[in-house]
């Protein structure tokens, strides 16, 4: 109805078209909120195409309203553009394009870099923020933990410049540690950093997403007791969260905890009703995740043909999205798999390929243990420990000159 009336309006082109963005941008976040990644695309695509068509207005050629309603002027046209590129980061991180969330990242903040020379605005240090939080998931998820730290520090090290920044995503900083955390295998900081997250949270979304997190680290550290008194906040289907992807998740949770617990049927169970939630919104590293656990449980069960018809696919989703983890699993799994069926030469190759993400993994793990940042794990309590990480240039304004991409070069076809 609104995006009609839009439509409808005839009034002056860039006003019109600013009002156009400000609708869709409600739209897609609101889908994003509820992680409908599929259902959002069409809104995603009008609103890229919209922010090309705003920038190519002059609000000079604009006649003068009569009606100071029709003045509603809610962004610079430059901070449309930066906020349009934040929204596609989240879109690609939700859906698994850890590629594109990454050249989004470098271009969107390139433009705010360029935009602080003239005028360091608040809102521009927010999406900065924003932006870090969701590569620093995309790099954790690719395996790059050594650069994923040290964006973390960076985010503190805004939060830092901006007290205010620091009182509503403290909680996201905390929960970013400890899925750095989590990824190095420091099971104690991992929970210590989720615990802090939620006594500071008071967001439905974020809670969940960090009980989820939580439990895993219960099931990967045998605590079933711990584990038993988390199961009622993640039951799926008594979960708060009104969130299309954290519900599949928690089955996805559901399912892990089953398959620890050697009950396969359950698992299974658990995880088509993942897969299903997964393949309807385009969830690719839910649907890698689930497929490979799958093929896990068939190997256990001795059915072969079932497994590798459950792993191979994880393997190539896992491959373009791509996840380092996965793609460890699943070679691990494939090598087992192609021995049984006394297949050697294939056998071989999946040998090659887990020994080539293991080694780069274990690289990863070694030079990301020895960074200072990694220490910051430990942080849970009081203020930010700034004289251990100076303030970097990287986060003042005006910290280098990019030669900016116009809109067009970076909104290219998705």
């Amino acid at each position: 109805m609104s995006g009609q009336l839009i439509d409808q309006w005839n009034g002056p082109p860039t006003q019109k078209e600013s009002l156009r963005v400000f609708y869709l941008v409600l739209q897609v976040c609101q889908y994003l909120m509820i992680g409908q990644v599929k259902s959002v695309k069409p809104c995603l695509k009008q609103l890229q195409q919209s922010i090309l068509s705003i920038t190519s207005l002059h609000a000079d050629d604009d006649p003068l309203p009569n009606n100071p309603v029709e003045m509603f002027h809610w962004l610079p046209k430059e901070h449309m553009c930066v906020l349009v590129y934040l929204v596609t980061v989240m879109h690609s991180m939700q859906a698994g394009y850890m590629d594109k969330a990454q050249k989004y990242t470098d271009k969107a903040l390139m433009q705010i870099a360029k935009l602080k020379m003239v005028d360091s605005h608040p809102i521009l240090s927010t999406f900065q923020l924003m932006l870090l939080e969701h590569i620093i998931m995309c790099r954790l998820v690719m395996g790059n933990k050594t650069v994923a730290v040290q964006e973390i520090v960076q985010a503190c090290q805004l939060c830092h410049q901006h007290p205010n920044l620091m009182a509503t995503h403290r909680p996201q900083i905390h929960t970013l540690l400890g899925l750095y955390a989590m990824s190095m295998n420091c099971m104690e900081a991992a929970e210590a950093q989720f615990n802090t997250a939620l006594r500071l949270s008071t967001l439905t979304e974020l809670w969940t997403f960090i009980n989820l997190n939580l439990a895993i680290v219960y099931l990967r550290t045998n605590r079933e007791t711990d584990l038993m008194g988390l199961l009622e906040r993640i039951d799926p289907e008594r979960i708060v969260a009104n969130s299309h992807s954290l519900k599949a998740s928690a089955y996805y949770v559901r399912g892990l905890q089953s398959f620890f617990q050697t009950r396969y049927n359950e698992a299974k169970r658990y995880l088509r009703e993942t897969l299903k939630m997964a393949n309807a919104e385009d969830l690719n590293r839910l649907t890698s995740c689930s497929l490979v656990l799958l093929g896990h449980i068939f190997l256990s069960l001795g059915n072969s043909r079932e497994s590798i018809n459950m792993v191979t696919p994880a393997m190539q989703l896992a491959s373009k999205i791509p996840d380092l983890h996965v793609q460890l699993w699943a070679s691990a799994l494939l090598k087992d798999l192609y021995h049984l069926c006394g297949d050697p030469v294939r056998e071989h190759e999946g040998y090659q390929l887990h020994t080539n993400f293991s080694n780069l993994l274990l690289k990863d793990y070694f030079d990301s243990s020895q960074l200072s940042a990694h220490n910051l794990i430990q942080w849970t309590e009081g203020s930010f420990p700034i004289t251990a990480f100076p303030l970097s240039s990287a986060v003042g304004p005006g910290a280098e000159i990019y030669s900016s991409p116009t809109i067009t070069d970076v909104l290219d076809k998705a």
